[in-house]
């Protein structure tokens, strides 16, 4: 299973007033509240975010519908 990690500053964490954006489809709206003290987000083993500012580095990928259930590998064999 992958794990994704966020290295938080917390003594320099700080969050912005939440805002309403409407950048989804049909004009969807969606909640979005921005945060300050980010050091690192790593989402894959890669670097996506560094110092509250993105890399360019995008190793997600987009999932549609019902997923199937992981499959997980015996030990034993």
């Amino acid at each position: 299973m992958k794990a994704d990690v966020n290295v938080i500053d917390f003594e320099n964490l700080t969050f912005a007033h939440p805002e309403m954006h409407f950048d989804l489809p049909a004009d969807g709206r969606r909640l979005w509240q921005g945060a300050k003290g980010y050091r690192a987000t790593v989402l894959s083993g890669v670097v996506v975010a560094e110092n509250d500012e993105p890399t360019g580095e995008l190793p997600g990928r987009l999932i549609r519908g019902v997923q199937g259930k992981p499959q997980v590998k015996d030990a034993a064999a």
